[in-house]
C-alpha cells in the first residue's frame, strides 16, 4: 500500500487552499465616513436602555376641537425619571424652547416661542406665580 505518497499530495492540497484563502482575507478597515445620517428619528439611550434624547419629526395633525398643529421638529432632552425637561421645536408657523421643573413638579417651566410675527417669555413657579414677558 502506498498511503504515504496520497497522504502528502492531500497534505500539499490542504497548504495549497490555506494559503489561497489566507490571500483573500484583507486587512480590517474603517470604511469611508458618510457625510450624512439619515432616518426618521433619533433615540439616544443610557446604559440601561432608556431614552435619554429624541429628535423626532412630528406629521402635522387636527385635534378634535378643530386645532390644527403643523409639521414639527421636535428635540427632547429626558431625565433618568423619564421628564422631558428640556424641548426644543420648530415648525413654519412657530418656534420655541421649554424648560421644566424637576420631576416632582407640575407648574414650573419656562417656554420662550416665537409664532407667527409674535413672541413671547413665561415664566413660572410651583407657587402658581407667573410672569409673561411680550415686546
Amino acid at each position: 500500500m502506498k498511503v504515504q505518497p496520497l497522504l502528502i499530495v492531500l497534505t500539499l492540497v490542504n497548504l495549497a487552499l490555506l494559503i489561497f484563502t489566507l490571500a483573500q482575507i484583507r486587512p480590517a478597515g474603517a470604511e469611508s465616513a458618510l457625510p450624512v445620517l439619515r432616518g426618521r428619528a433619533l433615540e439616544i439611550v443610557d446604559e440601561r436602555g432608556r431614552v435619554r434624547a429624541s429628535l423626532n419629526v412630528l406629521p402635522a395633525k387636527t385635534q378634535p376641537d378643530g386645532e390644527t398643529y403643523a409639521e414639527t421638529v421636535l428635540l427632547r432632552l429626558i431625565t433618568e425619571r423619564g421628564r422631558p425637561s428640556v424641548k426644543i421645536g420648530a415648525s413654519e408657523q412657530a418656534a420655541g424652547l421649554s424648560l421644566a421643573g424637576p420631576t416632582n413638579t407640575k407648574d414650573t417651566y419656562v417656554i420662550l416661542e416665537a409664532k407667527g410675527t409674535a413672541s413671547s417669555l413665561r415664566l413660572r413657579n410651583e407657587d402658581g406665580r407667573e410672569q409673561i414677558v411680550e415686546p
